[in-house]
């Protein structure tokens, strides 16, 4: 069903750790984790643009609420009228609500895809989604682009002596695709928790940042608060979720995570926390270019000291 998916990340993960092997030992846990690390760098680098126009078109979004709340309080009962007036609003504005989400939905399948990639170099369970391949075949059977070599090169690879597609809920009959086994589920904790505590600490840390900005717009008077108390009752549950459930929710779900996956998410959540900074600043900047040009604009248009103004007479 995402073959579309796993195959351009087996494809981008191959290239980098190839990339990572003239430097570091192909076999290494250190390759491995550099070329994880560098296709985040890689499938974030293409989204930085889309983001940017993303809070552009919310901004915009923002300063169209009390235009939206016009037609919507003008066809209240007529949907459809409603629907073709907002999206026409929309146009002229070049405000693409859809648009908006593209990044969301290029980093979610980039997540399955590489969570089933890494999960895919150990064929051995007989769980669900497994396909209980004897030890032998799986180190023999190629997965998506990466070849037999390199199916054994990912599992004899290690991390603090910690195999990258162990988890710490793995179940034991997958212990011994990793040879030699001279580990256990607690010292897959040892690397796992810090890095689950790092992710979860910087999803809220994120979060922190971006409504602590909303905030301080609203406090200004450079954003308005959400219309009504069902809309500001909403965005407070959605600040909760961003702050409080999510990182909850990794926390709780990280004895599934693969190191790897693991090693990506914290790529990605730090990778996060820079761009955030660098759009904020922007964005900042250019709404302080727009007001002050508005102001400028104002300026020139009224009328000089003494000067009588201008009045048409009837």
């Amino acid at each position: 069903m995402l073959n579309f998916v796993y195959w351009p990340i087996s494809a981008i993960l191959w290239f980098w750790h190839k990339a990572a092997s003239l430097v570091f030992n192909p076999d290494s846990g250190i390759s491995w984790v550099l070329a994880i690390i560098l296709l985040t760098v890689t499938i974030r680098v293409f989204l930085v643009r889309p983001t940017l126009k993303q809070m552009r078109s919310m901004r915009k979004m923002q300063e169209l609420q009390p235009l939206m709340q016009e037609i919507r309080t003008k066809y209240k009962n007529d949907q459809q009228k409603m629907m073709e007036e907002s999206r026409k609003l929309q146009k002229e504005m070049g405000v693409n609500p859809i648009a908006g989400c593209l990044p969301i939905l290029v980093q979610m399948p980039v997540f399955l895809g590489l969570f089933h990639v890494l999960r895919s170099f150990n064929r051995t369970g007989t769980g669900a989604g497994q396909l209980g391949l004897s030890i032998e075949l799986n180190r023999n059977t190629p997965n998506y682009i990466f070849s037999a070599a390199d199916v054994q090169s990912f599992l004899d690879a290690r991390i603090f002596g910690v195999p990258l597609s162990a988890y710490i809920w793995m179940p034991d009959d997958m212990y011994q695709a990793f040879q030699p086994v001279n580990f256990n589920w607690i010292n897959i904790a040892y690397v796992a928790a810090p890095m689950i505590v790092i992710i979860a600490f910087a999803i809220h840390l994120n979060a922190r940042m971006s409504v602590n900005r909303t905030q301080a717009r609203i406090a200004s008077g450079r954003q308005k608060a959400s219309g009504s108390a069902q809309m500001q009752s909403q965005m407070d549950m959605m600040n909760r979720m961003m702050l409080w459930v999510f990182p909850l929710t990794i926390i709780l779900t990280g004895v599934f995570w693969h190191i790897g996956l693991l090693a990506y998410m914290v790529s990605n959540n730090v990778w996060t926390f820079f761009q955030q900074r660098y759009i904020f600043t922007t964005m900042d900047a250019e709404e302080e270019a727009e007001i002050a040009a508005k102001k400028a604009a104002k300026r020139a248009s009224a009328p000089r000291p003494g000067q009588k103004p201008n009045r048409n007479k009837k």
